[in-house]
This record gives structure tokens, C-alpha cells and sequence, in this order.
């Protein structure tokens, strides 16, 4: 790249300090235009700026010489009074020297592109940004700090392995060396499928820290569902009426339990109906149900198990209703709490409950091997290629052979080791722009 790029690193308007970021091979000819004489590499330094006999503003300015810096090109911050005229007079300084404005995404873009980081830390470098949980900020920076890329590396290291003995009796059959070389191999695959398996049914776990826990709450008409999530998000979100069947719509509120996110969501109470849009928020209700992780089956004393239980599931949990006005009885087939949302009775313990129960499913000592969808998708590639190439391994090496390189390549999409081209634009489209 032989363009130099600016950008604002901090949120735009009113501030105490706004950060411009430059990268590129202008950057030191830029600050020196403005006036800030001779900078130690890394060293803080108090300048004066200027542009046209134009003041602009007395600043830090910090840089950072090619390739020990962010992009891996000559980068440089210049850390001004917080005020939109300062930092318009500085951008349109910069813009006069030649430089332009980055695109989102394009400071983490060039990092990638000149080595400072693998794909798979590029997008952990976004999801620190827009964490909100300090499960969501711990992944990121575990991802960032390569314990995705280890995993996947761990993943194509056996496959090399692998693949070597399968090449090696392929390419040399009249060298001296083992008969059947290539069958060796099968163990190596073995393992490699069991891991391959294992970090696809445990993949759920990095992308549902990433992108919230989903909790539905499910029950018939009048169970007090609304009144409980009014209870759960603090605030009056869902009406609340005797009248069945008031809620007709999902209704989603996003909340922090035990620093994971939550989304919870309230939905219409499941009953027959003849009621077009009635029936149409049963159809929600129930395909939202069937998408959740857990599903709380809202039950209000007397109430029959109706259709709501067609979609609880084990492990799921019954909270039995207005328990401040009557004492309700248990559920054998689930575990079962009692509440009174309007008066609190009950509602530390189901806070409680839903702790425990996120960091069962959520928390683990080993990193996960799938934190996006696009993870899950090359994960599922080199699983399908390796079973391929370890059927054929027996009766046929050389096409065990190509199936063990396809699954090399999609391992190596993840990191961005080869072939990412068409994923780019995907990966750094979401990124804000400064990053």
C-alpha cells in the first residue's frame, strides 16, 4: 500500500481528548508539515501544530516507525483538545498533505496484510471493541491473543502429519520405505476426527458468549410471563394487563448475569386461537422457543400443561407464579422455583439459578475452537474432508491425499493462512472505523 490513511479514534464530538491515528509511509513527511519537529520513536512529545500559518492546536504526538507498530507501516497518534473545530481544522490539515480518510476496518486490515496478526485475531480486535461482559472482553482477548489460532494450528499440524505419510508412499513407491505407509496414517485421523468432533459440539459455547445467551420465557395466557420479565430486565418493558393474550409480539430485553449477556425475551402465551394475529404470535413464540438455550415455563397456580409443554426440554426450568398469593406445588419432571415477581419473593434465587446455569454451559478451562459462524462453517469442511480421506485411506491414498489437502485449506481460512480473499470484505466490514 502506498497510500497513508488518518482516522479518529475516539467516539466522535464533544471530548476532553480526540485521538487522530496515521499509517502509511507519509506519515512522518505529515507530522513534520504540521510542525512537530524531530519525535523519539514511542516517546510522548508536546507540540505545537500548525498548517498554512494556521494554528491548529498544542498536542501530544506519539510515534511509532514501521515495523514495530499496529499496521507494521509508520503509524503515529496525535492526541488533541477534545473540541469538533480542533479536530476538523486537524483532519482537514491532513487531508491538504496528501492523506485520506480510512475506510472501517482498514488500520486492523493493514495489520493483517503486513503479519502483525492472523484473521482469527483481526475479529478479535472487534469483538474487544464491542464487548459488553467481561466473558465477551475475556474471549476477545484470549482470541487476540492467539488461542484460536493455536487451536486450528494444533488441528492442521496433525493433518500435515498425516498427510506427509500418505504423500510420502504416493510420490516414492520404489524408495525404501514401509509397505502400506499411507494406512499408518489412519490413527493420526482418528484423533483428528474426535477433535475435530468435540470442538464442533462444544462450538456453541465461544458464540453464544459472543452473542448472548438466549432465555424464552414460555407458558399459556395470563401465566405471568410479562411480569416476570418486567421482574428480570428492571424496568416496565412488557405490558402488563388480566386481559389474555395482551402480549402478542416477542419481546426481547438484553441484560448481564454473572458478566455474560442475556437476551430474554417475553412472548404470547401458547393456546389455540382463531385470532389471525394471535396465531401469529404463537408461531413466533414457538419458534423463538425452539431456537433458545433455556426456556423458562412460566406456570401460574391451577394452570394445566397445555400446550407450553410441547416445547420445555430437560433441563429446562419451571417457575411456578404468584406464589405471594397462594402456595403452589412443585414439577416432578423439572426443577421447579416458586416466585411472586410483584413483590420480589423468589427472585434471588431464580437470579441465582440462572447463574449457576450459565456458567455450566458457558464457562470452561479450554478456549473455544468456534467463536463465529464462519469458524463453524470450516470447521464442518475439514471435518467432512478428513472422514472422506480417512475411508478412503485404505483402498485409495491418492484420493485420501486430495481430501486431506481440501481440509487443510478450509483449517487455514480460519487464520487467513491461504485463501481469504473472498472473506475479507466479510471480516472487516463490521469494524469501526480508527480500527
Amino acid at each position: 500500500m502506498t497510500d497513508t490513511i488518518f482516522a479518529l479514534a475516539t467516539p466522535p464530538g464533544r471530548g476532553a481528548i480526540a485521538i487522530l491515528r496515521l499509517s502509511g509511509p507519509a506519515t512522518d513527511q505529515a507530522l513534520a508539515a504540521l510542525g512537530s519537529g524531530e519525535l523519539k520513536p514511542r516517546l510522548v512529545s508536546l507540540r505545537h501544530l500548525s498548517h498554512a500559518g494556521q494554528a491548529i492546536d498544542q498536542a501530544l504526538v506519539i510515534r511509532f516507525p514501521a515495523p514495530n507498530s499496529y499496521t507494521g507501516e509508520d503509524c503515529a497518534e496525535i492526541h488533541l483538545h477534545g473540541g469538533r473545530a480542533v479536530v476538523e481544522a486537524a483532519s482537514l490539515a491532513l487531508i491538504a498533505l496528501g492523506l485520506r480518510p480510512a475506510d472501517a476496518g482498514e488500520f486492523t486490515r493493514r495489520a493483517f496484510e503486513n503479519g502483525r496478526m492472523d484473521l482469527a485475531q483481526a475479529e478479535a480486535v472487534a469483538d474487544l471493541i464491542d464487548a459488553e461482559t467481561t466473558a465477551q472482553a475475556s474471549q476477545a482477548l484470549g482470541q487476540l491473543d492467539g488461542a484460536l489460532s493455536r487451536t486450528y494450528d494444533g488441528f492442521r499440524r496433525d493433518l500435515l502429519k498425516a498427510l506427509a505419510l500418505v504423500e510420502a508412499e504416493i510420490d516414492f513407491p520404489d524408495e525404501d520405505i514401509p509397505g502400506n505407509l499411507a494406512r499408518t496414517a489412519g490413527s493420526v485421523l482418528d484423533g483428528l476426527i474426535a477433535d475435530l468432533r468435540a470442538a464442533l459440539k462444544g462450538g456453541r459455547r465461544g458464540e453464544r458468549v459472543r452473542e448472548g445467551y438466549r432465555i424464552v420465557l414460555i407458558g399459556e395466557s395470563n401465566a405471568g410471563k410479562s411480569s416476570l420479565f418486567n421482574a428480570l430486565v428492571a424496568r416496565e418493558a412488557a405490558i402488563v394487563t388480566p386481559i389474555a393474550g395482551t402480549t402478542r409480539d416477542v419481546l426481547d430485553g438484553d441484560l448481564i448475569i454473572g458478566g455474560y449477556a442475556v437476551t430474554l425475551s417475553d412472548t404470547a402465551g401458547l393456546r389455540d386461537s382463531d385470532d389471525p394475529i394471535e396465531i401469529e404470535g404463537v408461531r413466533r413464540a414457538r419458534a423463538r422457543a425452539e431456537a433458545a438455550e433455556l426456556r423458562i415455563w412460566v406456570r401460574a397456580p391451577g394452570d394445566p400443561e397445555g400446550v407450553a409443554a410441547e416445547y420445555a426440554r430437560p433441563g429446562d426450568l419451571v417457575v411456578r407464579t404468584k406464589a405471594d398469593v397462594e402456595t403452589v406445588a412443585g414439577d416432578s419432571a423439572f426443577e421447579t422455583l416458586s416466585i411472586g415477581a410483584p413483590t420480589g419473593q423468589g427472585m434471588a434465587e431464580l437470579h441465582g439459578w440462572i447463574e449457576a446455569r450459565l456458567a455450566r454451559d458457558l464457562a470452561g478451562s479450554d478456549f473455544p475452537a468456534v467463536t463465529r459462524e464462519r469458524h463453524r462453517r470450516r470447521l464442518s469442511e475439514a471435518l467432512e474432508s478428513v472422514e472422506r480421506g480417512r475411508t478412503a485411506l485404505v483402498i485409495a491414498p491418492e484420493i485420501a491425499g486430495e481430501d486431506l489437502r481440501r481440509a487443510a485449506e478450509s483449517l487455514s481460512r480460519v487464520t487467513g493462512a491461504i485463501g481469504v480473499e473472498d472473506i475479507l470484505g466479510e471480516v472487516f466490514s463490521t469494524f469501526c472505523i480508527g480500527k
